[in-house]
């Protein structure tokens, strides 16, 4: 009887990450596909949207929130201020939320619009709250608010190259109302934030390229994104929980707005180098994770009605294991049930081999070396403290859970 219900233990367990592994690999093989040339009607079309508009650039209103962010918000504006962009054509603003006064001072010296708000709990979500009423009230050299066309949101750490308005203006005329950019890393200086860095370069492939390739919407990141000036607008004001990004994508699919994604749009990214910032950090997105899976739920027997394929996607998405936890744990079953079971063990092997062959086609080919595998000894620490973070997540806290940057 006790055999028996072992295995019966054994077959559920099995079943729930194997879930989660063929969904990766699907889409790391889907993400090896070739991209689908741009023709000649699409290259027209994106020239008849400019022209219609009576203009050759697209106005952004750029926003950093920025909360407790001294060390990296004044170089990452300095940076962006540089662009190869009409001047009249895009505004940065900075929501300092709980920075010095020396910051304060610095950032005031720039041509960019400071906002300093007082919130009793912060979020970034309130932080572009407070923006867009802001905006809504006053004008920003002469222009309103309904004269930007595009609104986009970067982290207080992100750089960005000097021609990044210039590639997103052609990608914003070929008439998308969400995009996200490649966010990737712009440090390694340790293991941590190397393997922080292959992570995310995997998530891109998976979540991102892949679904593009065929059809479906991409993932929200955080950061790097951009949305039509007048959606943002209407939809900012629903966001109620620290994992902004999965609320908007949520709010994006309901309403069925496409979400692109542009590998060649770089937004450079920095990361984690110590336990204690990945451990927040992870907390903060495992919560999101939750508190979207709770909130999406109940929209899928409609999402299913009306073959809402994109909701019903990003819904998965939300109950899928953490791929290092899935890559530890399948581990730590196949030694555990080789131990009870040889026969019953094989199983496990093999949806291990599995998540481990689709993760090596998802690293793109730059990060395929041995410098990069060699750090893999520091993931069992990393997911033991991602497993710790399970006692600590509260479907229902909307918290912000701010991860500081390494000095």
């Amino acid at each position: 009887m006790i055999w028996q219900i072992i295995h019966i233990i054994d077959i559920a367990l099995w079943l729930f990450m194997a879930a989660s592994t063929i969904y990766i690999l699907f889409f790391a093989l889907v993400s090896t596909l070739w991209k689908k040339r741009v023709s000649r009607l699409t290259t027209y079309l994106t020239g008849q949207v400019l022209a219609m508009r009576k203009k050759d650039h697209f106005s952004y209103l750029v926003l950093y929130p920025a909360y407790n962010e001294d060390r990296v918000i004044v170089n990452s504006v300095q940076n962006f201020l540089a662009q190869y962009y009409p001047y009249d054509s895009f505004h940065v603003a900075v929501i300092s939320d709980h920075m010095q006064p020396e910051t304060n001072k610095k950032l005031a010296e720039l041509p960019i619009t400071l906002l300093l708000p007082v919130f009793d709990k912060s979020s970034k979500a309130k932080a572009m709250q407070y923006a867009m009423d802001y905006f809504q009230k006053e004008e920003v050299r002469g222009q309103r608010s309904e004269d930007f066309d595009y609104i986009v949101i970067l982290d207080a750490d992100n750089v960005v190259e000097p021609h990044f308005l210039e590639q997103l203006n052609t990608e914003c005329a070929k008439g998308y109302k969400a995009i996200q950019c490649h966010r990737c890393a712009k440090n390694n200086d340790n293991d941590i934030a190397v393997l922080d860095g292959v992570s995310e370069e995997i998530n891109n492939t998976i979540f991102r390229k892949a679904h593009n390739r065929i059809g479906l919407s991409s993932a929200l990141i955080g950061s790097g994104m951009c949305f039509d000036f007048q959606w943002f607008k209407e939809n900012v004001y629903k966001l109620t929980t620290a994992g902004e990004d999965r609320e908007l994508e949520a709010l994006l699919l309901k309403q069925k707005v496409y979400i692109q994604y542009e590998p060649d749009i770089h937004v450079f990214d920095e990361k984690v180098s110590n336990k204690d910032n990945f451990q927040k950090q992870r907390l903060r997105w495992m919560t999101a994770q939750i508190q979207s899976l709770f909130n999406l739920l109940p929209y899928i027997p409609k999402a299913i009605m009306t073959f809402n394929l994109d909701f019903i996607d990003k819904t998965i998405q939300q109950a899928l294991i953490p791929r290092s936890m899935l890559v530890v744990l399948t581990f730590g079953m196949a030694i555990l049930i080789t131990l009870i079971s040889r026969v019953w063990s094989i199983k496990w092997w093999c949806i291990f081999l599995t998540i481990c062959i689709s993760l090596y086609i998802a690293t793109p080919h730059q990060l395929r070396k041995h410098s990069v595998f060699g750090k893999i000894i520091a993931l069992p620490k990393l997911v033991w403290r991602m497993a710790l973070n399970l006692l600590k997540i509260d479907h229902k806290n909307t918290d912000f859970i701010h991860t500081t940057h390494d000095k």
